[in-house]
């Protein structure tokens, strides 16, 4: 039993890894994809605007942000996530981002969720979209939910919000996310 306990954590962790290619340049997208991307991350914004109407305050005055409108996890002790979204700066589309996460620990399950990582100024927006960017094990987020964004604040020029979809994940890991970022052609 404990043999295939521990083969299947080594399946799940290539596996993640395989499939969501750590460390790679995120794939080009086709105009479709693009599109059905666009659709669900405004259809993300409308969701997390609906849970905390007050969080339109830093969709006005963050000097940028991104949003993920599906991020996939799972873990079996070592776990993994991706996930593709739009970024923008002063209301603008200026590319695409996709966000992996790896970790370790005692963990089990799998969850779909929204996550928006908001820009306070140039500086946070710049260190984001300079390629790739991580954020440590550390960096908390806020669960959007009727008045959280109220007492919400900028840790180091980031702000990040995540909202459940489905699924459900009992963690107590180690791990941080990594993005990366592609520009909008010229």
């Amino acid at each position: 039993m404990r043999f295939s306990s521990i083969l299947l954590c080594f399946a799940t962790a290539v596996s993640l890894a395989s499939i969501h290619g750590c460390g790679s340049t995120p794939s080009e997208m086709s105009a479709s994809d693009k599109a059905e991307l666009d659709s669900m991350s405004r259809s993300a914004i409308a969701d997390f605007k609906k849970a905390d109407p007050a969080m339109e305050k830093f969709f006005t005055t963050a000097y940028g942000y991104v949003i993920f409108p599906n991020v996939t996890t799972g873990a079996v002790v070592v776990g993994g996530a991706h996930g593709e979204g739009e970024v923008f700066q002063n209301g603008k589309l200026t590319g695409y981002a996709d966000v992996s996460k790896a970790n370790v620990g005692a963990q089990i399950g799998g969850q779909s969720y929204q996550q928006i990582v908001f820009f306070q100024n140039e500086g946070s927006y710049a260190a984001f979209t300079n390629g790739t960017y991580e954020l440590d094990a550390k960096a908390s987020a806020v669960a959007a939910s009727e008045g959280a964004s109220s007492s919400a604040d900028y840790q180091k020029g980031v702000l990040v919000f995540t909202r459940s979809i489905s699924g459900l994940m009992v963690q107590a890991a180690v791990g941080g996310q990594k993005f990366r970022f592609r520009p909008l052609p010229k």
